[in-house]
C-alpha cells in the first residue's frame, strides 16, 4: 500500500509551523535557566556567640600601719571648671592586714555601686594673674664718633730749648721762672722731657716735670708712656696701649680708645711743629689731636689765629699763632702756641691761660740742636 505525499505548497506551511513551535519551545527553555542563575537564597544570620569570664581576683593591699604617710600634697589655685556631672561611688573591699611587700601597691579593681547623690559644686578661688608689663627696649646705641684726622709728619731733629718763664696769678702776682725742653730721636724711637719751675730768692722750686718715651714715623710722634709730676702730688702715668687699642690711666679707671696721632702733653708742641714742618697747609680749617692727660683723654682743636711778630732773646722771630679755646665739658683753659718757620718751625712760645685769670708764658731762650751727635746752638 503506498502513501502519495502531500503536494509541496501543503508541505510548506507545515514545515513553517513546525520550524516557529521548536524557537518557542528553546526560547523558553533558555529564558528559565537565565532565571535560575539570577536567582539567590536569603543568607542566613550570622550566630552570636557570648563567652562569660570571671573576674580577676582581688589584690590585697598592705595595711595603713605598713605603709610611711606620704607628704600632703602642694596646695595649687585650680584652674575654672564646668559643673561636673554626678560622680558614681566606688566601694573598695577593705584589705586585709598583710606584711608589706617590695613591690608598688596595687588598687583593687573598682565594682560599681549604685549611685549616690553629687557632692555640691565648689568653686574655685579665681586665680590671680599678673598685669604683664612691656619690657622695656634697649636704648639705641649712639653713633660711633669719626676719627680724628691723620696728618703728616716730619719729626724735628733732637734738640733742646731753654725757655723764660712768667707766670701771673690770679691775684695778680708775677713770678719768674725757667722752663727746658729737651728730646732725643734714635732710629725709630724717642724720649722727651719738660721741667718748669719758678726762682724765689736764691732758690729754684720746680712746678711741674713732664715725660714721654715711644716710637716715631710717618705720622709723627707716637707715645707708649707718659708721666706727669707736679709739686705736691703724686706722680700719675698715662699707657698708650696699642695692642689693645686704648690709653688708660693711673690716676682713674677711666679708657679711652687709642686713635692715629693721640699724643700726649708732653710731645704736643713738637707734633705741631712736625705737622708744620711736613705741609703747613694742613693747618687750613684747623685740627684736632687726641691728646692722653693725666686722668683722661681729650679731643684738642686748634685753629690758626694769624702770623705775628713776637720778641725773643734771640730776637725778633715770624710766627704761625695756632690756638686752642677753651671747650666746655672737656677743658676750661686756653692753649696758644707759636711756630716760628725761621726756626725749623720749632715751638717758641707757649702760652696757658687758665678759666682763673692766671696766665703762664714760656717764651724760648736758647736753641740746641743735638742731632747726629752734633750740637747748633741757635
Amino acid at each position: 500500500m503506498t502513501f502519495a505525499l502531500p503536494s509541496f505548497r501543503l508541505r510548506l506551511p507545515l514545515l513553517i509551523g513546525a520550524t516557529l513551535l521548536l524557537h518557542y519551545v528553546a526560547i523558553g527553555w533558555v529564558g528559565n535557566g537565565m532565571g535560575l542563575q539570577q536567582r539567590s537564597e536569603p543568607a542566613a544570620p550570622a550566630p552570636i556567640v557570648a563567652q562569660l569570664r570571671a573576674p580577676p581576683p582581688p589584690v590585697r593591699q598592705p595595711a595603713a600601719a605598713d605603709v610611711a604617710p606620704k607628704p600632703p600634697p602642694k596646695r595649687r589655685i585650680p584652674a575654672p571648671i564646668k559643673k561636673a556631672a554626678p560622680v558614681e561611688a566606688v566601694a573598695q573591699e577593705e584589705p586585709a592586714p598583710a606584711a608589706p611587700t617590695p613591690a608598688a601597691p596595687t588598687p583593687a579593681a573598682p565594682t560599681p555601686a549604685e549611685p549616690t547623690p553629687a557632692e555640691p559644686e565648689v568653686v574655685p578661688e579665681t586665680p590671680v594673674v599678673a598685669e604683664e608689663v612691656p619690657a622695656e627696649e634697649p636704648p639705641a646705641e649712639a653713633p660711633a664718633a669719626p676719627l680724628p684726622r691723620q696728618y703728616k709728619a716730619n719729626v724735628p731733629p733732637s734738640s733742646h730749648l731753654a725757655l723764660e718763664l712768667e707766670r701771673i696769678d690770679a691775684k695778680g702776682t708775677l713770678w719768674h721762672g725757667v722752663a727746658e725742653m729737651s728730646w732725643k730721636v734714635d732710629g725709630g724711637s724717642y724720649a722727651m722731657t719738660f721741667d718748669a719751675g719758678i726762682s724765689m730768692l736764691v732758690t729754684r722750686v720746680n712746678l711741674l716735670s713732664l715725660a714721654s718715651e715711644g716710637s716715631v714715623g710717618e705720622g709723627g710722634f707716637v707715645p707708649r708712656v707718659a708721666t706727669e709730676k707736679r709739686r705736691g702730688r703724686a706722680q700719675t702715668a698715662t699707657h698708650f696701649n696699642n695692642e689693645q687699642g686704648s690709653i688708660t690711666f693711673s690716676a682713674s679707671q677711666n679708657a679711652a680708645p687709642l686713635v692715629a696721632g693721640a699724643q700726649d702733653k708732653a710731645t704736643l708742641p713738637l707734633q705741631l711743629a712736625a705737622i708744620a714742618r711736613a705741609d703747613p697747609a694742613q693747618f687750613e680749617g684747623g685740627l684736632e689731636i687726641t691728646v692722653g692727660e693725666e686722668r683722661a683723654a681729650s679731643v684738642y682743636t686748634f685753629v690758626v689765629v694769624g702770623q705775628e711778630e713776637i720778641e725773643t732773646k734771640l730776637g725778633k722771630l715770624q710766627t704761625w699763632r695756632l690756638s686752642r679755646p677753651p671747650k666746655p665739658g672737656s677743658y676750661n683753659s686756653r692753649l696758644d702756641v707759636w711756630l716760628a718757620p725761621g726756626r725749623g718751625w720749632y715751638p717758641v712760645r707757649i702760652r696757658n691761660t687758665e678759666a682763673s685769670g692766671a696766665v703762664t708764658t714760656q717764651t724760648v731762650a736758647h736753641i740746641v740742636v743735638t742731632d747726629s751727635g752734633t750740637a747748633n746752638a741757635q
